[in-house]
């Protein structure tokens, strides 16, 4: 959640909730899912109370790294199996660690897994577990493995990667010794390994049900954590990657983006995460500081109910995917910071359907088809927000360009607080972001039908059956070819209207060494136990 604030972890997401800690809507949980939410309270002053703590031109010492973010507010928490935003996800890298990681790509990388693999079927997965201990010495074991996944697959819990981890029969899995265990399913399924990576999947100690004093086998060792306000860090000699470079890490809130950006140039931190628009051109140039840009890595959506009136008519989908213009959007909304999409999602990862045209601007046709709903001069409210700067002026360019094929949008901002529960409570259209997440879990996630966290009231037997059968597929080539046909689905029927990927931009100080550009959730985006500080 998504997650990929602009935007939200993808949540997202990842997701982001992007992108659920207890309490909120998948959609909260996802802000990359719907990528970040505000502080509850305190605003500006509250930022500069907590920036000014850090004292100036050091970021607050030769060996300690201050990370600024986005908050969530008073509702925080570190438990890592409901961390929706960017900030959760960021401590959460920290205290924690995850069997699997992603590349660059959303390929599946071994983390606290040294090896997996399945059985002939695709309903046994085997996995070996490197040798690594927890920050209180015990060995992390296939119980806890268990433990954390029967946990993360509870509805209540609310992790991102619920729905994933609840096709594990967990009456048929089992530890089969101290480092190694079976995963059986309740389906066969040769790309679950994805699910091992997953925002929300983080291995805790068997039995772990409060978090007020995390214990994790992550990088960082807990220290102190105040929700809405700042977490403090101390290096884990005993982890198994070896220790991190600095012995202190903070990760402190600001929503402001201005927040962020100043802090980031006066010394007060040396990361300023989620950057965009102006703000990201005031920082080109400046010696002090360096910009990190994952290029494409946030989808730029519009999420329209299909479920519900007038969206159920599927000539007036249509009719406004072929009615925008998403050169003009790219240029406009987002200042030509990204990439036109094309009503799919994770364009440049593995799996997407690059083969698939091109969707451009047909304005005639889209004309023709609101006549044919008989639904020339309707009124569509669209929701928006100032959770992304791009939202806003992109509501107001299309309210223009739909006038010209019979549309009357109707832009209405919603409270930041509030927009994902309220627009999907009540909303017809809306927009939404999501960061980088695996293809093929993404669509599982969000277009099966009936899934908790099905974005667009989408249903089709054969979409579902596509990914059945793809899930089954061992050949890789027969695998994306079923993958690309379900694609072409989702973009001519779902609702899912992606006009352009976004880039995500972090500053840096210009001191800082051992970070890159990355996509969110991937495991080179926020890796702070391995960076130095010259």
């Amino acid at each position: 959640m998504n997650g990929h604030a602009r935007k939200a972890a993808g949540q997202h997401t990842l997701w982001g909730r992007t992108s659920r800690p207890p309490g909120r809507s998948p959609e909260e949980r996802d802000r990359g899912i719907g990528r970040r939410e505000f502080l509850a309270a305190g605003g500006a002053a509250a930022t500069a109370a907590l920036l000014a703590g850090c004292g100036g031109g050091n970021g607050g010492g030769a060996d300690r790294f201050r990370a600024a973010f986005p908050a969530g507010g008073s509702q925080e928490t570190l438990d890592p199996h409901v961390a929706p935003n960017f900030v959760d996800q960021a401590r959460a890298k920290a205290l924690f660690d995850t069997l699997a990681t992603y590349g660059d790509d959303m390929s599946v990388r071994p983390r606290l897994a040294e090896s997996w693999e399945s059985d002939a079927a695709g309903t046994r997965w085997h996995v070996r577990l490197r040798a690594a201990r927890f920050h209180d010495g015990r060995p992390v074991t296939a119980k806890d493995v268990l433990y954390s996944y029967r946990r993360a697959a509870d509805p209540e819990v609310g992790s991102p990667s619920q729905q994933l981890l609840s096709a594990i029969d967990f009456g048929a899995s089992r530890a089969t010794g101290e480092r190694t265990l079976t995963l059986a399913l309740e389906k066969p399924d040769f790309g679950f390994p994805t699910a091992f990576g997953g925002p929300g999947t983080e291995i805790v100690p068997d039995g772990t049900t409060a978090f007020r004093n995390p214990v994790g086998s992550g990088p960082f060792r807990y220290v102190s954590f105040t929700p809405g306000g700042t977490a403090r860090y101390r290096r884990w000699e005993g982890h198994w990657e070896g220790p991190p470079a600095i012995a202190e890490l903070e990760i402190v809130p600001a929503n402001e983006e201005s927040a962020r950006v100043n802090a980031l140039l006066s010394g007060q931190v040396h990361y300023a995460a989620d950057l965009a628009g102006a703000f990201v051109e005031r920082l080109k140039g400046q010696r002090s500081v360096r910009l990190l840009t994952a290029r494409r890595a946030t989808a730029q959506q519009v999420i329209l109910r299909t479920d519900r009136e007038p969206f159920s008519d599927s000539r007036l989908v249509q009719a406004m995917a072929l009615g925008i213009d998403r050169e003009a959007l790219v240029r406009v909304a987002l200042a030509g910071h990204g990439e036109a999409g094309n009503d799919l999602f994770g364009k440049g990862l593995r799996g997407y359907a690059a083969g698939l045209p091109q969707r451009g601007r047909d304005v005639e046709r889209a004309r023709r088809l609101v006549r044919d709903a008989g639904a020339e001069g309707l009124a569509v409210p669209l929701d928006t927000s100032t959770l992304d700067a791009a939202w806003e002026p992109a509501a107001a360019l299309m309210t223009r360009q739909l006038a010209e094929i019979g549309l009357r949008l109707e832009p209405r901002t919603l409270a930041a607080t509030t927009y994902f529960s309220e627009s999907k409570k009540r909303g017809v259209a809306s927009f939404s972001t999501t960061s980088t997440l695996p293809v093929p879990d993404f669509l599982e996630q969000r277009f099966r039908s009936g899934a908790a966290r099905n974005m667009t009231g989408f249903r089709s037997g054969r979409f579902d059956r596509l990914l059945d059968r793809a899930r089954t597929a061992r050949d890789e080539k027969e695998r994306q070819d079923l993958l690309t046909e379900a694609q072409r689905i989702l973009r001519d029927e779902s609702g899912l209207l992606v006009w352009a990927f976004s880039d995500a931009n972090d500053g840096i100080a210009a001191s800082v060494r051992g970070l890159r550009a990355a996509p969110p959730n991937s495991h080179a985006w926020a890796r702070f136990d391995r960076v130095t500080l010259a």
